[in-house]
């Protein structure tokens, strides 16, 4: 198709009512059933999003729907006979309410005779939707509503957090107070959620927070990959432990970005372009492109993503005569296949890579002038991410089968500088490969009749090798690494019911077997014979129990109690030139809260809520006696935190979210393995490292309509992050954090075109992000990573 021919008929599609968009047809088979079994079925089958504003509409009895038809007449046949209505959102998005009480006839006096005369009622279609309904807890893994969950879920939309530019993992950060990250480098951070943090090495412990893409683990014992966010539906974040859900490495919770799924009912083809400028640095540029193709007529669809980017750097180092060293670039994509193989069974395959290279470090030397370092060496970072997916669910008699099966590679290679002062230059490398397995099947039957439940097995095959050694001129010298293996296979069961009305309650329990081992990398042989009892394979086997209460004494405010276990398997650490083991570490976590009206629905929502933590056998990285990071059980600790939300729209266009969390932890009981580590400096002990205090975040948006089918979107925000420290013992004691970051974003433009500018850290403020630049320089405490400084990005998007 010509060009001409393609931008008219987008001009023709623009002025179409969005109900020709709708009238495409599809096959459904859904089942007669109560509404919140058989409405995930339709939403499935037709690739759309469905909400339900009022959440008593969940137990009602809806019709089944067979044959082929359109989704609109899909959703009006099953509500047939329902106190009921559909509403359309958006082209992809539905809603479900209470039909409204037929209008009393009053009697009148006559109008006058040049009055215009009512017409009888029609059905009315292009209704205007809330901006959020009832929320449904795909991640509790039986569909469970909000309004029936124990505890604080967080969704945060899609397209919100690409609006302004897509930042991956910082969106995220910018957005939940309660998660907070080490800032190494894109691609190299470790996340934290609700103060349950252990380092700021990549090393072999596995992470505390749990990353899913859909029903996907993306790592294990690797760091954050910080895949780009773009075409992503929603992310769920649950506050943990999550153990009996998600297993091992959960103990801060998890986070799961869910993507949008290939569309089988129209083509649809996405583009954004922006170009950056950095105060004190280089200039940067994004482009991006998503095409969603449908595949035949039987229900097949094709969604492809792909993106490259360039951050400008702002680091000098005047001991190289470089300027702006610390440019970081990204690119990769992902894709999807559905295949809808009948009698509804759908197939869903996909594929994801991403790259990350980073020409220099982003940290500063403190006591030198703003956003300098002195080095003598380039401190670049690599990482490579793949992952491929084959997902296979079928919704048959009120259930939901599922199996779910990914492969990932994940390479990292580090490079440090690990001189000394006025010495040669010493380099350390040093490269992390990680290939795991996992797989994931379960059956549930979705919350319908005050009752829902999901039993499931898993199984993960992980195996992490981590290699270093010294670069001096051209001579090269093996450092000793590791090589940690594990295999869990896992089954669990969670089961929630409706006690009475207004009374909910939940209780599960995992079951966790592991067999870990691994070997000694780059040490003699004689050494590695000896360590064989160390290296040799042995098993853990774990039990963690979950319940849970919610009541709803009032509309509109629900109580809950909740207590959750957690844990992560034991490893081996290098210690010197020998491998040593480290412990399993568990957490037990009681927690209770408030949570006050319903998002989208009333112009008032919040929460908050307490939680006490134990945490035994604490797994965390320190600095060894000859320099080097190393992991061990360093003692037992507990943390206790406070954490709240408040969002109000006083006026439909503009809309103000708080959140705020305290966090207080203590390191209460050494082991004996490390006591001579602290003796020099106990008062170093303190608080659980990487962890603020206290954070603050704030933002306010403004919607509203400009001309014919465009709008203004304007989105402000600031975050505090208050003070913490760096890690565990006397070399990582630096304190780090007390800073205020801020942003605005704005758009103008139609749901198919705009223009968007976006400032961030609009005061240019430097910061202390993280206290870390290389841990392997003698005396080097004087360390900081500040905020990207002032920054400007104007970019252009459209669709067709």
């Amino acid at each position: 198709m010509k060009r001409g021919h393609a931008s008219a008929l987008a001009l023709v599609l623009l002025s179409l009512p969005v109900q020709v968009q709708a009238a495409e047809e599809r096959v459904f088979d859904v089942p007669r059933g109560a509404l919140s079994a058989s409405l995930p079925q339709l939403s499935r089958q037709a690739g759309v999003s469905i909400s339900v504003v009022d959440g008593r509409l969940w137990q009602a009895e809806v019709k089944p729907v067979k044959g082929r038809m359109s989704v609109e007449a899909a959703i009006r046949r099953m509500l047939a006979g329902t106190d009921a209505r559909v509403v359309r959102v958006s082209a992809t998005s539905w809603r479900i309410e209470r039909r409204p009480p037929a209008a009393r006839l009053v009697r009148r006096a006559p109008a006058p005779s040049n009055a215009p005369q009512l017409r009888a009622r029609e059905p009315v279609h292009d209704l205007i939707a809330a901006e959020q309904d009832e929320i449904v807890v795909t991640a509790s893994k039986t569909d469970l509503p909000y309004s029936r969950f124990a505890g604080v879920a967080t969704r945060l939309d899609g397209d919100d957090l690409a609006f302004g530019g897509e930042r991956g993992m910082d969106s995220i950060l910018s957005r939940v107070a309660t998660i907070s990250s080490t800032h190494l480098g894109s691609g190299r951070n470790k996340l934290f959620i609700r103060g349950i943090a252990d380092s700021s090495f990549t090393g072999p412990t596995q992470a505390t927070v749990g990353q899913y893409l859909g029903d996907i683990r993306l790592t294990y014992n690797a760091p954050d990959p910080d895949l780009r966010l773009y075409d992503i539906d929603s992310v769920e974040v649950l506050e943990g432990p999550q153990g009996t859900l998600y297993g091992a490495g959960s103990l801060g919770g998890i986070i799961r970005s869910v993507p949008k799924a290939p569309d089988p009912r129209d083509m649809k083809l996405q583009a954004i372009a922006g170009i950056s400028a950095t105060q004190h640095g280089d200039p940067g540029g994004d482009i991006a492109a998503i095409v969603n193709l449908p595949v035949g007529d039987d229900g097949h669809a094709l969604r492809l993503v792909g993106y490259m980017l360039t951050d400008g750097g702002y680091i000098d180092n005047p001991l190289l005569g470089q300027n702006d060293v610390n440019r970081v670039h990204v690119w990769g994509g992902r894709g999807g296949f559905r295949f809808e193989a009948g009698d509804n069974w759908t197939v869903d395959l996909g594929g994801v890579y991403q790259a990350i290279t980073s020409d220099d470090a982003q940290y500063a030397d403190k006591d030198a002038p703003p956003l300098t370092r002195q080095s003598l060496v380039e401190q670049n970072a690599k990482a490579r991410y793949g992952l491929g997916t084959v997902v296979v669910q079928k919704d048959w008699d009120g259930l939901h089968f599922q199996t779910s099966n990914a492969f990932v590679s994940h390479r990292l290679f580090e490079r440090f500088d690990a001189g000394k002062p006025g010495e040669t230059p010493r380099i350390l490398d040093q490269h992390n490969r990680t290939r795991m397995f996992v797989s994931e099947t379960r059956l549930s039957r979705p919350f319908v009749d005050g009752f829902g439940w999901v039993i499931g097995t898993s199984f993960v095959d992980n195996s992490t090798r981590q290699q270093r050694e010294f670069v001096i001129s051209n001579f090269r010298a093996i450092v000793p690494g590791v090589t940690n293996e594990i295999r869990e296979y896992t089954g669990y069961a969670e089961g929630s019911v409706e006690l009475a009305r207004g009374l909910m309650a939940s209780a599960g329990a995992r079951i966790s077997h592991a067999r870990l081992g691994g070997a000694a990398e780059g040490v003699p042989f004689a050494v590695a014979l000896a360590g064989r009892a160390t290296t040799a394979h042995r098993t853990e086997t774990d039990l963690l129990p979950s319940a849970s209460l919610l009541a709803i004494p009032l509309d509109n405010v629900r109580i809950y109690a909740r207590y959750q276990e957690g844990f992560r398997p034991g490893g081996l650490a290098v210690d010197g030139n020998f491998v040593r083991r480290f412990r399993n570490d568990q957490v037990k976590t009681w927690e209770g809260g408030v949570r006050f009206g319903e998002k989208g629905r009333t112009p008032f929502d919040a929460n908050i809520s307490l939680s006490h933590t134990r945490w035994r056998d604490i797994q965390a990285d320190f600095i060894d006696s000859n320099g080097f990071p190393t992991t061990a059980n360093i003692g037992d600790g507990r943390i206790t935190s406070i954490s709240g939300a408040l969002a109000f729209r006083p006026i439909p266009p503009l809309s103000f979210d708080l959140g705020a969390v305290y966090n207080h932890s203590r390191v209460d009981e050494l082991s004996a393995q490390i006591l001579p580590v602290f003796a020099a400096s106990p008062g170093r002990l303190g608080r659980i490292p990487n962890v603020a205090s206290h954070a603050v975040r704030g933002s306010v948006t403004y919607v509203a309509p400009v001309g014919s089918g465009a709008e203004v979107r304007v989105n402000g925000w600031a975050n505090y992050v208050g003070p913490s420290r760096l890690g565990i013992g006397p070399v990582l004691g630096e304190g780090q954090g007390d800073y205020v970051d801020t942003g605005l974003a704005m758009r103008l433009g139609t749901e198919h075109r705009g223009l968007s500018v976006t400032l961030t850290n609009l005061f240019d403020a430097r910061g202390n992000r993280f206290a870390l630049g290389t841990p392997f320089v003698e005396g080097g405490a004087g360390y900081m990573t500040p905020l990207r400084p002032r920054t400007i990005r104007i970019a252009v998007d459209v669709s067709y």
